[in-house]
């Protein structure tokens, strides 16, 4: 993608499931070119857990300048992200959507990847909670 398109980093307690959303979310937006998505999962010693230090890179790897959407899977993902941004450790323009994991994923992925601003790509994730399965 080019420069000013909208980044996306899952964080999960899961390496293996951050790394699995992201791929099925980029393979579902497939068809031209896919937004910036990164996994951001587990802790550094390859257990169950969030790392600040993993997020932090995902996001520096995914920005290009029009802003990075964060989508966390459970509690203590979600206060890291927040404990980040609160600290001023992420770029300006990083924001937590509140969505569901996969189904805000993919409508992200899908957003950004048809060159949607924050806004819209954050309302996109966040409109996956109306997703009726019944």
């Amino acid at each position: 993608m080019t420069a000013g398109t909208v980044g996306i980093v899952l964080v999960s307690h899961s390496a293996r499931v951050a790394e699995s959303v992201a791929e099925l979310a980029a393979g579902l937006a497939a068809g031209g070119p896919v937004a910036p998505v990164a996994a951001a999962g587990g802790t550094a010693d390859g257990g169950l857990g969030t790392s600040a230090e993993r997020i932090a890179a995902a996001v520096r790897e995914v920005d290009r300048g029009a802003g990075v959407a964060l989508l966390a899977d459970l509690g203590s993902a979600v206060l890291t992200v927040k404990a980040l941004l609160a600290e001023e450790e992420l770029p300006p323009g990083a924001r937590l959507v509140d969505a569901p994991f996969v189904e805000g994923a993919v409508a992200a992925v899908v957003a950004a990847s048809a060159g949607a601003p924050l806004d819209a790509v954050a309302l996109a994730a966040s409109e996956a909670y109306t997703y009726r399965k019944t």
